[in-house]
């Protein structure tokens, strides 16, 4: 799915949440996007002409409302945005962070059998190397925006970049680690139930244009 596409449907889903009546704690999107770049709130450290670059690569480059700083989406990573009205939760970003990160560290650990940590660096860590980078929004309690887990991803598209703005750190990903394609429907089923346990919810499948 396109960035921009996903991007408006997530603000529409975003302001059903606020303004509905119904008992409802959120929606969860699971999509790939093509190629590009995005960067947070912080837009300044990022001039026309890297920007010009990045695109000359043959991806988009997009400058969004959520934190953190510059990084790559593309095919073969695993982009959740979860759409939770926060006060059905726990009405605090710090715990919605902390849960988005506790849902990867269990599912590489749990699952894959890694060590897979958190620092004071948003994101999920194997080692020196990120694997998920996580950068959210959150309005009147209602957040956008979200994770990417790198699971076949092209990992070439980072080197162009200082990815989330450290330097020194490298990004790696499942089928690296284990050196065999591991692909987003591999990966999806545990993610779910991972995210389903560490935010004691349970997940409807639901038809995209039922709620587009």
């Amino acid at each position: 799915m396109s960035y921009d596409s996903c991007l408006k449907l997530q603000n529409h889903l975003s302001e059903s949440l606020k303004t509905t009546t119904i008992n409802q704690c959120g929606y969860l999107l699971i999509v790939e996007h093509e190629p590009v770049y995005t960067v947070g709130i912080r837009q300044k450290d990022y001039n026309p002409l890297l920007e010009e670059n990045l695109i000359k690569l043959g991806a988009e480059f997009k400058r969004t409302n959520r934190g953190g700083l510059i990084t790559f989406h593309g095919p073969g990573q695993l982009i959740a945005y979860p759409i939770l009205n926060l006060k059905k939760f726990n009405p605090s970003i710090r715990w919605y962070v902390a849960n988005l990160e506790t849902t990867i560290k269990d599912l590489c650990n749990e699952t894959y059998g890694l060590t897979a940590t958190t620092t004071s660096d948003t994101g999920v860590w194997i080692g020196n190397h990120k694997i998920c980078a996580i950068g959210v929004r959150c309005s009147r309690y209602v957040t956008t925006h979200g994770l990417a887990l790198n699971c076949n991803t092209d990992l070439s598209w980072f080197k162009h970049i200082v990815p989330c703005g450290l330097h020194g750190k490298g990004v790696t990903s499942l089928s690296t680690i284990f050196e065999k394609n591991i692909s987003v429907d591999d990966v999806l089923p545990y993610f779910l139930q991972h995210f389903c346990k560490s935010f004691s919810c349970d997940i409807l499948n639901t038809e995209i244009d039922k709620i587009a």
